[in-house]
């Protein structure tokens, strides 16, 4: 396993990345693990240049992470384009099935535009997509995902408790998964399904080990999110948690290129923490 997929997918996502890799492949997970520590600046530098390189799936896969770095700042309209762009990709050099590397980059594209469509609120987009995006398996991180955009999709549509059912075998997916940032993710979701359900005192358990282990990694991109839910689970200490996800949010904003700094402050999803200028 080396370095670069330790800090992207595995147990490191705090390693610090200075020296950039000259491997195509190695500069994506770079840039993924870039993503997760926040540092969406660094990490679209990284990933301008691989979106036009010459292999489409790493094109796609490229398109899929930036995407995914501009929806979490808000910018579901500009992530639609770049998933839309990776799928293109993808269609064009006839990959659509083919083997399991472009069956991970189909399964990103597509559950990337599903979870586009939940930021817009078109719920039935994004079941269709899931269905798709599960019509060829893809691996670890396409069950794992599944299980989020599933989760959000039911949240949006008022059934908690599916979105329960949705959450609950992508944790126990993520934390047998060996990736420390899909597992720290996945019980944030799961945490914010079974608050939505009524399960205040396991969603607290879930969400404060999570948050924690974020805040110990520097994985900013993790903390502001954890911090507001924690907000509305503990709301005798909802101040601080609070001040705690507006010091991460301004962080990730500083770390933002300005593009998505403006997707930020224009977005209804991203609460006003940090002040107007981000």
């Amino acid at each position: 396993m080396n370095h670069w997929y330790e800090a992207a997918f595995g147990d490191r996502p705090d390693l610090p990345i200075t020296a950039l890799p000259t491997e195509p492949s190695h500069r994506w997970l770079a840039a993924v693990a870039l993503g997760g520590q926040g540092r969406y600046a660094a990490a679209a530098t990284v990933l301008d240049p691989l979106l036009r390189c010459a292999d489409p799936v790493l094109a796609a896969l490229a398109a899929a992470t930036l995407a995914s770095h501009r929806r979490q700042l808000g910018g579901h309209g500009h992530a639609r384009i770049l998933d839309a762009a990776g799928h293109a990709r993808l269609a064009a050099a006839g990959l659509l099935e083919a083997g399991p590397r472009p069956a991970e980059a189909r399964s990103d594209v597509l559950l990337g535009l599903a979870a586009d469509a939940v930021g817009a609120a078109r719920l039935q987009e994004a079941r269709r997509l899931i269905t798709a995006a599960n019509r060829v398996p893809a691996g670890w991180r396409h069950e794992i995902r599944t299980g989020w955009v599933s989760a959000e999709v039911e949240l949006m549509a008022g059934d908690p408790a599916a979105a329960v059912r949705r959450a609950e075998p992508a944790a126990d997916r993520a934390a047998a998964s060996g990736s420390v940032r899909h597992r720290i993710k996945a019980a944030l979701v799961l945490g914010a399904a079974l608050s939505a359900r009524g399960d205040r005192a396991r969603a607290v358990g879930i969400v404060d080990t999570a948050l924690a282990d974020a805040t110990d990694l520097g994985l900013l991109s993790l903390v502001w999110p954890g911090a507001l839910i924690m907000a509305g689970l503990e709301p005798a200490r909802g101040a601080s948690f609070r001040r705690c996800a507006a010091v991460a949010l301004q962080s990730v904003l500083l770390r933002a290129d300005p593009i998505g700094r403006r997707l930020a402050n224009r977005s209804s999803w991203v609460p006003q923490l940090a002040g107007p200028s981000g």
